[in-house]
């Protein structure tokens, strides 16, 4: 009440002072007025003093707001898209694929700053791998294992020389030669370096990396049997200078005839044991030869787990095999028994995280011990296209 004006204490002052006037009543009413007067006053000029800041900023925000949601000329239209992308995004989360082909049409996958981003594309377990074929020797070849670092067989030469003889006729004598044949072991190995981050994020890398390697190792060795020269690799059988062959009598055109005397070239035991080896484009060729009397050498197989034949003997496709071709050796039969492969180590495979640590890799080692080689030449006769 300090700040209240002269004039309203001066009133209240009179008041007082003049307690037996006839006319304190119109004193009082003045005084009150004055009084109302200067409370008015005073609000007014505290309200002039307030600091406007706050509200202007405050108002120029709404006006932003505003200016957001009424846009000018030429906004109309990317609102109506944007709102129609929303509406086919909201559709799709809650019906999915079955959302109705115009919401479908709002959705673009293909840009990323449209909507591709939304939909990632989704990583899938599978691993697409190239095929790798090889011969199937082991199915048909004798297969041993070993501790040793090589076999020694002993091999006979001729048979003794016996005679026959009268009751008091002299006897003659017999030598009988002895050799061996050594089938020795070799070893085959490579090593991976694979990232220790894409081990860590994902987990079948190192399974891959491990079908890889036997694939590539089944590939080699198969290869190696049929075409090994012996010294690195195991002997291959189409590398044995001592197998015998058969002349086509052409460079290019397969004889059904040559086939048939090829066949029985071989001592009858190994004929009936044996099989053919030949690659799938030979096999085509063969397919459509014929005998004197019109029926195909070929003949399908009309029971279950039972090869097909040519003459009346078993084929075994095998895709090292070379084409038919001048001077090549494109065919060739015998008793497989006689090729003998033996195992030392499996493929074995070592895991080393350390060595390569420093360089962010995890080494995967692998090695494979195996040897292979042609115990009797005798059993096998190929087919040389040419004539002579």
């Amino acid at each position: 009440m300090k700040h209240l004006s002269k004039s309203a204490l001066l009133g209240a002052a009179m008041i007082m002072e003049r307690k037996g006037d006839d006319e304190p009543e119109a004193l009082v009413t003045k005084a009150i007025e004055d009084l109302t007067k200067a409370v008015e006053t005073r609000m007014a000029e505290a309200e002039k003093k307030a600091d406007p800041a706050p509200l202007i900023a405050r108002l120029d925000k709404l006006e932003t707001k505003l200016n957001r949601l009424n846009p000018g000329e030429g906004e109309t239209e990317k609102k109506a898209e944007a709102t129609a992308e929303r509406k086919a995004f909201a559709a799709y989360l809650r019906l999915g694929d079955a959302i109705p082909e115009t919401d479908r049409k709002a959705l673009n996958q293909s840009s990323d700053p449209q909507g591709g981003y939304l939909a990632p594309a989704e990583l899938s377990s599978e691993v697409i791998r190239d095929l790798v074929e090889f011969s199937p020797i082991r199915s048909v070849a004798s297969v041993r294992g070993t501790g040793a670092p090589s076999t020694i067989y002993p091999t006979r030469g001729d048979l003794t020389n016996a005679r026959w003889v009268g009751e008091a006729q002299g006897r003659t004598g017999s030598d009988i030669t002895f050799g061996q044949k050594e089938v020795a072991v070799k070893e085959l190995a490579t090593f991976v370096d694979i990232s220790n981050r894409l081990l860590a994020d994902a987990p079948q890398a190192e399974a891959e990396v491990r079908a890889a390697l036997a694939e590539d190792f089944g590939k080699k060795e198969a290869t190696a049997f049929v075409w090994g020269e012996g010294a690195l690799e195991p002997e291959g059988f189409m590398r044995n200078a001592e197998i015998q062959h058969t002349l086509n009598g052409h460079a290019t055109n397969l004889s059904a005839d040559q086939l048939i005397t090829l066949l029985y070239a071989l001592p009858a035991t190994y004929r009936n044991r044996g099989a053919w080896a030949m690659n799938g484009t030979t096999l085509g060729v063969i397919r459509k030869l014929k005998d004197g009397q019109g029926n195909f050498l070929w003949q399908p197989s009309y029971q279950a787990g039972q090869p097909e034949t040519i003459l009346g003997r078993p084929v075994v496709e095998m895709v090292d095999m070379p084409d038919v071709a001048a001077d090549a050796f494109p065919i060739i039969y015998g008793d497989w028994q006689a090729y003998r492969i033996l195992d030392r180590i499996g493929l074995d495979v070592l895991v080393d995280p350390y060595t390569q640590r420093t360089n962010g890799l995890t080494r995967i080692h692998a090695n494979r011990r195996v040897g292979g080689g042609v115990l009797q030449a005798a059993r096998f006769r190929k087919l040389k296209m040419a004539t002579s």
